[in-house]
């Protein structure tokens, strides 16, 4: 496994974390269904290949996937970063949701106690909150770490332009800043190359990518209709499909690239799905939340993958979105 900083700060983490929203107490669910002896079994495979991050959230089966990663750690809670979220409604009372002092706080105080630590290395809010000012959120935050209940603090899913405010407000008030951001991208969904890349890489924000292989669809498994032998046929119902925006036939495009270059470096489809992540700026780490063992040990295998300039040109060329990425340092001149 090889580490990455996080964004600016000095705090290292592994270039694959493992997310805990399939921590569900094995309940049959669209994301996953992990018992607690699954889990628990799960981490421990996960620190010993080397992964030094959890990501998980209170809203995660309703603080259930917290508890379990409390449960499963047990006395090798200091072997791992702790990552989790605070944003929205754990129940239907008032100021049990949003960003407010008192649900930051509070979000907090029952976060740590469902994880069984006195401390949470990076606290996330899980979104935007458009009906608390952001100075409020910000203070609450910064109050946490000063108080040693949480280490760093990050984003999850903001906009740039709500990004760059958080990070100019923390300035301005000298308040703890994010240190990284957690957002969905992968091969065919690369939207955040637009504008969140770019702001990242000027303001050293690290990136935690959420469902870098689109739900599973980027392992392979499922195929175009009628292609018999090659995976699953596509299901229009399946979670892959239903929660991850994904050009369809571009997608089977990327594929097809995809496993040319698997087949000659002898590596799986989703192993080299991941590394082409990691070959872009400013991500930390991907967030791999696997449903069982062999998912957790493949995916692993991505970390320090080197595809070269061969391979990049091809997989760049297949999933170009149609407004290109900004080039660095692009210099414009006035023609007047």
């Amino acid at each position: 496994m090889e580490y990455r900083y996080l964004g600016g700060s000095g705090l290292k983490v592994s270039e694959i974390s493992l997310g805990a929203m399939t921590f569900n107490g094995g309940r049959k669910s669209d994301v996953g269904n992990v018992s607690q002896t699954e889990a628990t079994e799960m981490t421990y495979v996960a620190i010993d290949l080397g992964i030094n991050l959890i990501d998980t959230a209170d809203v995660y089966s309703n603080g259930l996937s917290e508890e379990m990663v409390g449960t499963a750690l047990g006395h090798r809670r200091k072997e791992v970063l702790i990552a989790t979220k605070v944003r929205f409604p754990m129940n239907p009372k008032p100021n049990q949701s949003g960003l407010s002092r008192y649900h930051i706080i509070e979000g907090c105080e029952k976060s740590l106690k469902r994880l069984g630590t006195d401390y949470i290395d990076l606290y996330q809010i899980h979104g935007y909150d458009p009906n608390t000012p952001l100075e409020e959120s910000l203070r609450a935050l910064d109050d946490l770490v000063r108080s040693g209940k949480v280490r760093y603090i990050g984003c999850s899913n903001l906009a740039a332009w709500q990004t760059m405010k958080a990070l100019a407000i923390s300035q301005q008030m000298n308040l703890e800043k994010f240190i990284s951001t957690q957002l969905y991208y992968s091969i065919g969904a690369r939207d955040i190359e637009h504008e969140l890349i770019p702001l990242c890489e000027d303001q050293k924000v690290g990136i935690l990518c959420w469902s870098p292989l689109s739900g599973g669809f980027f392992t392979g498994k499922y195929r175009k209709s009628g292609e018999e032998g090659k995976g699953r046929r596509v299901n229009k119902n399946a979670a892959s499909m239903k929660y991850w925006s994904l050009d369809e036939e571009r997608g089977f495009r990327i594929l097809d690239v995809l496993e040319n270059i698997s087949l000659k470096k002898g590596k799986n489809i989703a192993s080299i799905a991941l590394a082409w992540v990691l070959h872009k700026p400013m991500v930390s780490s991907l967030i791999i939340g696997a449903t069982n063992l062999q998912q957790l040990k493949e995916n692993a295998q991505a970390s320090g993958i080197k595809l070269d300039a061969e391979d990049l040109e091809m997989l760049e060329k297949v999933s170009a979105p149609d407004i290109p990425y900004p080039q660095k340092h692009q210099i414009i001149t006035d023609s007047r």
